[in-house]
């Protein structure tokens, strides 16, 4: 049996909140092992829908691959990539409608690069979902204080790049998520 990842963060009300629906071409980026994301989006979007699992660990892509063979979701693809390098993830370039990126920029010292990466796949009207730890989450499980990602930092890239904060958000206890929206 597969542990959902879905403790800590329920991606149903995240998936409502950023209008996912049947028929999109998404990504995760940092899918992870579990793929909290990948596997509930891939009921979503259903058969005429793609999702790639983006990681730069093999081992959870591979993890993703054997869970999708036993699970038959032939609409999920991974791509091993590390999103931090702008143009290398090999996604074809304005195919996406939305971007995932769950627990991701934390960990990511220039959160300018996997944002411009997102840009760069995304189509027009399209949008990028990020959901990260909340300042004072008092658990050793998450980033230090000073890793904790700022928000407004990200609000102000949206400006410089064409998006618009369609929502921030509590995504439960311990992470807050923000929706940008792309209308260029």
């Amino acid at each position: 049996m597969y542990h959902s990842g879905n403790k800590l963060i329920n991606p149903e009300p995240i998936f409502e909140k950023a209008g996912l629906h049947s028929k999109m071409h998404i990504a995760d980026f940092g899918c992870g092992k579990t793929g909290q994301i990948v596997f509930p989006a891939s009921k979503i979007i259903g058969s005429d829908g793609v999702i790639y699992a983006v990681d730069i660990l093999q081992d959870d892509l591979e993890s993703i691959n054997k869970r999708a063979k036993l699970n038959k979701n032939p609409n999920i693809h991974t791509i091993w990539s590390d999103v931090e390098q702008v143009g290398k993830t090999s996604i074809p370039e304005k195919s996406l409608d939305m971007v995932f990126m769950v627990n991701l920029l934390n960990h990511i010292a220039e959160v300018d690069n996997p944002l411009n990466e997102a840009k760069r796949l995304l189509k027009e009207k399209a949008r990028i979902v990020i959901v990260d730890w909340k300042r004072g989450h008092n658990l050793t499980i998450g980033p230090k204080e000073d890793r904790v990602v700022d928000f407004n930092k990200i609000a102000n890239w949206a400006a410089d790049n064409n998006f618009t904060v369609q929502e921030k958000f509590s995504a439960g206890k311990y992470h807050n998520g923000i929706i940008l929206f792309r209308h260029d």
